[in-house]
């Protein structure tokens, strides 16, 4: 609702929660309509998060999608950044940007092919062009967005980074997850690194990685 961008549906899939999340919805639902903004809850039985996002992308109505759980708080100008990265840029099927994990900066760095099939850099949190978006595989149940930029690689479409930090991840919670980079090379038997490990395995397999490409640093 802060967004200086205001031309956009927010769309929020129900995928069968049991926390009351419907009576706190409906309360918005009236702030939205006094703006340009509008907003749409689809309730479904549980499924996951990639067919709750899938479902999304499908009852969208723009030329643009964006993801966005829980744990993200987009700064003010986020969209407005976005779309003016992509419309200036018609080469280029997305936008990402640097980000803020808690307290520390991921500023990333230019849209890397060779490095993308190497390790996961690019957030979920990023606009795409809707006619490109080839969906999320229902399949992977980690490391989802790293599959979705090397299925979009694929076929062609390539992303355009914005140097600027747009949104945060807020820690502490049950969604996201760091460890620094030498927790995966030196402590392989931790529960976490392990179930990464695998995550790393099964997307190398689906895209015909290397093995010996290097792995990234959390998810």
């Amino acid at each position: 609702m802060n967004q200086s961008y205001q031309d956009f549906e927010v769309i929020i899939v129900d995928d069968g929660s049991k926390d009351g999340i419907g009576e706190v919805l409906e309360k918005y639902k009236n702030a939205f309509h006094v703006t340009r903004s509008t907003l749409r809850v689809i309730n479904q039985e549980n499924q996951g998060s990639n067919p709750a996002r899938n479902r999304g992308a499908q009852e969208a109505k723009g030329e643009y999608i964006i993801f966005c759980d829980a744990d993200v708080v987009m700064q003010p100008e986020m969209l407005e950044t976005m779309l003016k990265t992509l419309e200036s840029d018609p080469q280029a099927s997305f936008a990402y940007s640097a980000f803020m994990w808690g307290r520390k900066l991921f500023p990333l760095w230019a849209y890397d092919e060779q490095k993308l099939k190497e390790m996961p850099y690019i957030h979920t949190t990023s606009l795409i062009r809707r006619e490109h978006f080839p969906g999320f595989d229902d399949n992977i149940r980690r490391l989802q967005d790293w599959d979705l930029w090397l299925t979009m690689l694929e076929r062609g479409h390539k992303g355009v980074w914005i140097s600027k930090a747009l949104f945060k991840v807020e820690t502490g919670g049950t969604i996201s997850n760091w460890l620094p980079k030498f927790a995966y090379k030196f402590l392989p038997f931790l529960p976490q690194v392990k179930k990464y490990n695998e995550a790393m395995r099964i997307i190398k397999e689906k895209h015909n990685l290397s093995p010996l490409d290097k792995g990234g640093k959390g998810d």
